[in-house]
C-alpha cells in the first residue's frame, strides 16, 4: 500500500536538510511520478520554509517534475563521453521504440522520455537510466531488450 503524503512527510524530522529526500518520496509515491502543488505546500509548512524556497529547489533539479509522467522515467545521458560513444543513436532508437519525443509520455503511461546532462557512469558510455537503475555499454539491440523487459513487467 502506498504511503500518504502525510505519512511521508511525518517520517522526517522537521529539518530543512530533509527537503530533497522528502520531495523524492513525495514524487515517487505517485504512479505518475510528479510533485503536486499540495506536495510543495505541505513540505514547506512542515519544514517551516517559504513555499517559494521549496518550489525553487524542486524546479532547480531536473529529477523533479510538476507534470504527470509515465511509470518508468527513461533518462538518456547527454554527457560528452556518452555523446561520443553513441547516445545520439540511442536517443533516435528510443524515440522510435517508444513513439514519443523527449519530454513526452507514452499514451499507455508506461514511459516518459527525458534527457539528462550526466549520469556519472562515463566508463560505461553510452548510458540510460530507467527509474533508479542505470544501463551502460548500450548498443541498439541491448536497448531494445531492456525496453521490452519493462514492457513485459507492465
Amino acid at each position: 500500500m502506498a504511503q500518504t503524503r502525510e505519512q511521508i512527510i511525518n517520517k522526517y524530522s522537521a529539518d530543512a536538510e530533509n527537503l530533497l529526500a522528502m520531495l523524492h518520496d513525495l514524487q515517487d509515491c505517485k504512479d505518475e511520478n510528479y510533485l503536486s502543488e499540495a506536495d510543495i505546500k505541505d513540505a514547506a509548512e512542515y519544514l517551516n520554509l517559504p513555499y517559494t524556497t521549496v518550489h525553487g529547489v524542486a524546479t532547480f533539479y531536473s529529477m523533479y517534475s510538476f507534470k504527470p509522467r509515465g511509470k518508468n522515467i527513461v533518462r538518456v545521458c547527454q554527457s560528452p563521453p556518452c555523446h561520443l560513444m553513441g547516445s545520439t543513436d540511442i536517443s533516435k532508437e528510443l524515440i522510435k521504440l517508444l513513439g514519443v519525443k523527449f519530454g513526452e509520455t507514452t499514451a499507455c503511461g508506461t514511459f516518459t522520455l527525458e534527457m539528462t546532462s550526466c549520469l556519472g557512469v562515463c566508463g560505461t558510455a553510452p548510458a540510460i537510466m530507467i527509474g533508479d537503475r542505470v544501463y551502460g555499454n548500450l548498443d541498439l539491440q541491448r536497448l531494445k531488450e531492456i525496453i521490452n523487459d519493462y514492457r513485459r513487467e507492465k
